[in-house]
């Protein structure tokens, strides 16, 4: 596996036939649709993507298009799928199914990855696309096509660089790998959409949509499957013989088998022992009880200590970071491997 980062100018275009009109948008397949599958967490803006490329599509670029979301509960961690549907100009869309084989998929939170439900159905000359800096490229991903392409962006780093969002970035990064989204008409629908309520936030999206146009890498090598991945390859098929005996949950919630790890959307708090005065303050106002505590060394004035962060149950709401005294908790970017580097573990007899 490697990685090559890419300028859209050396991307496949898609070439017109004869006859092929000016302001007329091709699709790659135009008898088929084309659909995208955003895969997030609320927070990050995944909603307002798959809004702003939809309008885009219709009112700027002549396609037919539908876009809608599906979510549990409106809280910032909370996941979300993000659907735009695109079918040539004469061809009506007539269904609102969730789109279960997608032609891409954008990934905003990489924690994502780690459930192949995540990128199921992905066509064998798909794109995936997801958030994250360079480094080490998630294992799961090669459950992908060999023939699909991976492309990562560091879209929090440079929304947060940028002082955007990742949202803004992605669709910038779409219209480099989709060469029949007219970028203009994107940015444009995009500066629309925030014109009105957040005028000051216009510049820093034109900013970031033009730096993911620019800014990521192509991934060789990645995948490993043949063909097309299967819709239902991660789902659970539980007949009377397989599924679960009742009053069980498999899929604990507020538990310690609970996971907070994708509510994070790029900060997380970390302790400096040194300017530590053990006090307890981030302690009353953490609302997950993900900080880590223990028995002073002997001779020590305390009488128990701040260890650090189980990071497994951090959101990073950064409450303690505000609320502590001394500095001894700040806001770090987070990195690939550092929460797995730093973390103190609160049940390390039942959660390595």
């Amino acid at each position: 596996m490697s990685s090559v980062s890419i300028s859209p100018n050396a991307l496949p275009q898609a070439r017109p036939p004869s006859g092929f009109s000016k302001g007329t948008v091709l699709l790659p397949r135009p008898d088929e649709y084309f659909e995208i599958r955003f895969e997030s967490i609320g927070g990050l803006g995944a909603h307002a993507a798959g809004q702003v490329l939809a309008t885009a599509a219709v009112v700027g670029m002549g396609l037919n298009g539908a876009h809608f979301s599906s979510y549990g509960s409106e809280k910032k961690g909370s996941l979300i799928r993000s659907y735009v549907r695109l079918a040539a100009g004469d061809r009506p869309i007539r269904t609102s199914a969730p789109i279960d084989r997608p032609d891409v998929i954008v990934v905003f939170h990489a924690a994502l990855l780690r459930s192949a439900v995540t990128f199921a159905g992905l066509k064998r000359g798909g794109i995936l696309i997801y958030n994250a800096p360079a480094g080490v490229v998630p294992p799961e991903l090669a459950a992908l096509p060999a023939t699909a392409r991976v492309i990562r962006v560091d879209a929090t780093g440079i929304a947060m660089k940028q002082q955007s969002r990742p949202n803004a970035v992605f669709l910038g990064t779409l219209c480099a790998l989709c060469p029949f989204l007219d970028r203009d008409t994107v940015l444009g629908a995009l500066s629309e959409e925030f014109a009105g309520k957040h005028p000051d936030a216009v510049a820093s999206n034109e900013r970031a949509f033009h730096a993911g146009e620019d800014e990521f890498e192509l991934l060789e090598g990645v995948g490993k499957a043949q063909g097309d991945l299967s819709p239902m390859q991660a789902e659970p098929l539980w007949g009377y013989r397989t599924q679960p005996a009742g009053g069980v949950l498999p899929a604990p919630g507020n538990t310690i088998w609970n996971d907070l790890t994708t509510s994070r959307i790029g900060w997380m708090p970390v302790l400096d022992a040194a300017k530590c005065i053990h006090c307890g303050v981030c302690d009353l106002v953490c609302p997950d009880f993900c900080l880590a505590w223990d028995a002073a060394d002997d001779g020590d004035k305390f009488v128990r200590k701040l260890k650090g962060v189980d990071y497994r149950y951090c959101k990073g709401c950064l409450r303690c970071v505000e609320s502590c005294p001394t500095g001894a908790l700040a806001k770090t970017a987070e990195t690939a491997g550092l929460a797995d580097k730093l973390r103190v573990p609160l049940f390390p007899e039942l959660i390595a």
